[in-house]
């Protein structure tokens, strides 16, 4: 990375609720010089052009990635609709914040790595939880060799179905819409990061569906991986926990045991717990979903962070901000790169195809081999 401070002139495709909070903390960072806004959405995509007074709005993302004020881009659309905006993003040299996964479909996850390595072009990929003061306390503990050699995790993801019900609403194409590949890739992330540098040579996974099914979904996803230098990992999630429970939605349990030490993670949140007679809501409630009244929360369990005199505090305010500063002023960051993201979805990806077959599939996972079984 390099000092050079270039103003920015930001473009925000999709104005639903990630793409509201980051581009309200765009016009309060001062590098940012322009903001040019997309949605398919009028309504929502000009109430955020008004709350924000940003330069332009359209509803056609080439519009706005044509622009000549654009030098940096936010994708933040629903997942099934990444391919396109960043491919013109790539096309146009824009420096990339890309929402995960990078694609839903592993061919064009792929084709989108392939495209930013080709033109050089400084992409992140939106893994929040790498900005939690804790996670990245963890993370030096193990850089500095605190445990040793690491040889064996486990990783419990808990959410409730809040999140399913929202996302699969939106759309009809379902296949690759699973509790691994939209959510359980957050914890699957954290868990790679702190163990970077092992290498993930199979998996072995079983899935269950009998509350979610009616969705197109499955409820949960438990797997062991196995890495090249012999380190097992067990990686589950389940997204089917019922609309009350009162993690607003992640909540996570990690184990990380090393030949001279152990870090043991609880971040369940159920450290600061309010109940009252007020409906708290929910926590993830994209335009057109009513959630269901919830009386006992567990507080800071919202993973972008908690609101304060109308702004959010939290882990993805430091994210976004950071990336501005990476973009600006040539900041060394945590982010997850493009390539982060392409393993992570084929690694999400391979859990889902070895719980459909049964067996163990080796890593790396080949994109189309993926799709022709789990897409059809």
């Amino acid at each position: 990375m390099t000092s050079k401070r270039k103003e920015i002139g930001l473009a925000v495709v999709g104005c639903g609720t990630i793409g509201r909070i980051r581009a309200e903390l765009a016009r309060a960072f001062p590098g940012v010089g322009w903001i040019g806004l997309c949605d398919v959405k009028s309504d929502i995509g000009r109430k955020l052009a008004d709350d924000i007074s940003a330069d332009f709005f359209t509803n056609d993302y080439r519009e706005l990635l044509n622009r000549p004020e654009v030098t940096a881009t936010i994708i933040a659309t629903d997942e099934n609709f990444h391919f396109d905006p960043t491919m013109l993003a790539i096309e146009k040299g824009h420096d990339l914040f890309i929402e995960k996964p990078l694609a839903t479909d592993a061919r064009q996850s792929a084709q989108i790595l392939a495209a930013i390595e080709a033109a050089e072009i400084d992409a992140v990929v939106g893994y929040t939880q790498r900005f939690r003061r804790r996670f990245l306390a963890i993370k030096e503990k193990l850089i500095t060799g605190q445990i040793g050699d690491v040889h064996s995790v486990v990783t419990r993801a808990f959410m409730n179905r809040m999140v399913p019900i929202a996302t699969t609403r939106r759309t009809q194409e379902r296949a690759t819409l699973t509790p691994m590949v939209v959510s359980g890739t957050h914890s699957l992330d954290m868990s790679m990061w702190l163990m970077e540098g092992k290498t993930p040579a199979s998996v072995f996974a079983q899935s269950c569906d009998k509350v979610l099914s009616k969705h197109g979904t499955k409820d949960s996803t438990f797997g062991v991986f196995t890495m090249t230098d012999g380190t097992i990992w067990s990686m589950n999630i389940s997204w089917a926990l019922p609309e009350v429970w009162p993690g607003a939605v992640y909540g996570i349990e990690i184990g990380i045991v090393g030949d001279k030490g152990v870090i043991d993670i609880e971040d369940t949140h159920r450290d600061v717990v309010l109940a009252s007679e007020v409906p708290q809501g929910g926590g993830y409630v994209p335009d057109g979903f009513v959630a269901p009244p919830r009386h006992v929360d567990f507080l800071t369990s919202y993973p972008p962070g908690d609101l304060h005199i109308g702004q959010l505090w939290g882990p993805m305010r430091e994210e976004t901000n950071a990336w501005f500063q990476r973009v600006y002023a040539g900041q060394r960051t945590p982010h997850a790169t493009a390539a982060d993201g392409h393993r992570n979805l084929l690694m999400t990806m391979a859990m889902d195809l070895s719980a459909k077959r049964g067996a163990p599939v080796a890593l790396p996972a080949d994109p189309e081999e993926l799709m022709r079984e789990l897409a059809g």
